[in-house]
């Protein structure tokens, strides 16, 4: 056996050695790791939408004994330590507590994460016929490398408010029997200056339009009659018109279920892992939670791809009313001062 230098011992004495986390779990543990990805592939797959996300994690938590804060002051319940309380903002955003056994002026440990991730959004009146074939017009929410998108099978998720107050949630293109959407590309034999571009100038923004029908409607006196197909169809089975479109709100994602990744299934393929895996292991962890000393908070929010602003986002209001809403619940008297403590007092992980 050769002896190891004074600089080899010093080496493995101070400096860290990275392990393959692979090969340091055992079999009990690998199999636990692929039950909870089947879990996470589903998170994914039913969330794929900060909206939906959002009503997951919600239906989730109720399922696991969460009330909602708006339910407990309805009822006139007084919260006591373990209490597991959530609060919805515009179901784009959601907080779930598990009561600490300690004040909530002593603090709370937070969790946060976003729901949001990047796609593609409809315009307000997106729909319009070009070279007989009906289009929608998009522009496209957060970082998206753009040459991502085209040619890619895509399935359209989104709200409807109708004139007469009803809503109307749309998905098209995530079950098997659904069709799809694309956004068209050229072929390579005709994409000589495409191709001769900057990669981020080969697929511009204003060119990621859906491709969404191509059959006229049969009428010799009209103008636009693949368009007018769509809306017809569109009507048929919604009940919508045009107009609609300035109330909705649609959102263009990949089409299809997430995938194990590699012979092994060592990886996970699908769409909005930024930052589903976070908001995902976050909801886990809280659900485990019994009766934390501290109050335990899992916080989901929306807006974080494009600077967090807005109302559901962590510029918003939303986290600081609804603790203050529920330390006027648990206190006998309110005070601005103990909310300011409670906020001052608490560790945050974003």
């Amino acid at each position: 056996m050769t002896n190891k230098s004074e600089g080899k011992k010093l080496q493995e004495k101070l400096t860290h050695k990275w392990k393959n986390v692979w090969e340091t779990l055992d079999s009990s543990e690998k199999e636990k790791i692929f039950d909870i990805n089947e879990e996470y592939k589903d998170f994914l797959d039913k969330g794929k939408t900060e909206r939906e996300a959002a009503m997951e994690i919600i239906k989730v938590a109720r399922e696991n004994g969460y009330i909602s804060i708006d339910e407990i002051r309805e009822r006139g319940i007084r919260p006591t330590h373990g209490m597991k309380i959530y609060a919805n903002n515009k179901d784009k955003s959601v907080v779930l507590f598990v009561l600490g056994k300690e004040k909530l002026e002593k603090g709370m440990n937070i969790i946060g994460s976003h729901l949001d991730a990047p796609r593609i959004d409809l315009k307000q009146f997106p729909l319009y016929e070009d070279s007989d074939f009906a289009l929608l017009k998009t522009h496209y929410y957060g970082g998206i490398k753009k040459y991502q998108w085209v040619t890619l099978p895509l399935a359209l998720h989104g709200v409807v408010v109708k004139s007469n107050g009803e809503k109307v949630n749309i998905v098209i293109g995530e079950d098997e029997n659904d069709p799809v959407f694309f956004i068209t590309d050229l072929l390579p034999h005709l994409a000589k200056d495409q191709m001769a571009k900057k990669m981020d100038e080969g697929i511009t923004g204003e060119g990621l339009n859906i491709l969404i029908g191509s059959i006229p409607y049969k009428d010799g006196e009209i103008s636009e009659k693949v368009k007018l197909n769509v809306l017809n169809i569109l009507n048929e089975k919604y009940g919508i018109i045009e107009e609609d479109f300035t109330t909705a709100e649609f959102e263009i994602v990949p089409a299809g279920k997430s995938r194990d990744v590699g012979i092994d299934r060592s990886m996970v393929g699908g769409y909005g892992q930024d930052d589903r895996a976070c908001a995902f292991t976050s909801l886990r962890a809280i659900l485990d939670i019994d009766t934390p000393n501290k109050t335990a908070v899992a916080l989901f929010v929306d807006k974080e791809e494009i600077g967090s602003v807005g109302n559901t986002s962590m510029e918003s209001k939303f986290f600081e009313n609804t603790v203050s809403e529920l330390i006027d619940i648990i206190e006998e008297k309110y005070s601005e001062l103990i909310v300011k403590r409670a906020l001052a007092n608490s560790c945050v992980l974003s």
